[in-house]
């Protein structure tokens, strides 16, 4: 039986480059399950490769054909941001792993849909002053910055992602993307432990 590997971590810890690259480890041949959101979508970002970006509508319409396994809001000072999974016809456990990030609460509901041991948690972590750089970063390479939103989403994190809840979603490793080769190595070596 195949799994799924949930990719979680703060804001910033580099969970979309560590996740790149997982994708292209070719010892992995890891598929993807691409999240869905209502956010606006940033430069940089493609239609179905970071996230689908829906509407609104489009998402109730999927909740109401019962297609969502899980959904998020985050009320940001921009007005109400969603990300959710839906249920989808490409996930196939009987043939191949699969690889996704979210937040320790979608990955609770994740393993509850597809079971404790098809879903692995895969916890980034990194400094707060480093993240909160590199956000920093990012927001002024945006056409609009957005900093007001970028300092509620890095003081969220801390209620998200707190020592209390990793326990009780039984995360119990986690994987310091100081050094990203290192870091990568080690979860490369997890993930083949795993399969």
């Amino acid at each position: 039986m195949a799994k799924i590997f949930y990719l979680m971590g703060k804001s910033s810890s580099g969970k979309d480059t560590i996740y790149k690259n997982l994708m292209q480890n070719q010892r992995l041949s890891l598929q993807n399950i691409v999240l869905y959101t209502t956010r606006p979508i940033r430069a940089g970002e493609q239609d179905g490769v970071e996230y689908h970006f829906v509407t609104e509508k489009t998402m109730r319409s999927m909740e109401k054909e019962g297609k969502i396994i899980e959904l998020r809001t985050y009320h940001t000072c921009l007005g109400d941001w969603h990300y959710f999974t839906a249920d989808s016809q490409d996930v196939d456990l009987q043939k191949s792993n699969y690889i996704i990030i979210g937040t320790i609460e979608s990955f609770l509901k994740t393993r509850n849909y597809y079971g404790e041991n098809k879903v692995i948690p895969i916890m980034i972590s990194l400094d707060d002053g480093i993240r909160l750089q590199r956000a920093l970063d990012r927001e002024k390479g945006q056409e609009h910055p957005k900093y007001s939103e970028m300092c509620r989403r890095f003081l969220a994190d801390e209620a998200d992602f707190s020592e209390e809840k990793k326990a009780k979603a039984g995360i119990d490793r986690e994987f310091v993307n100081e050094n990203l080769q290192d870091c990568l190595k080690e979860i490369e070596q997890f993930i083949l432990q795993k399969m």
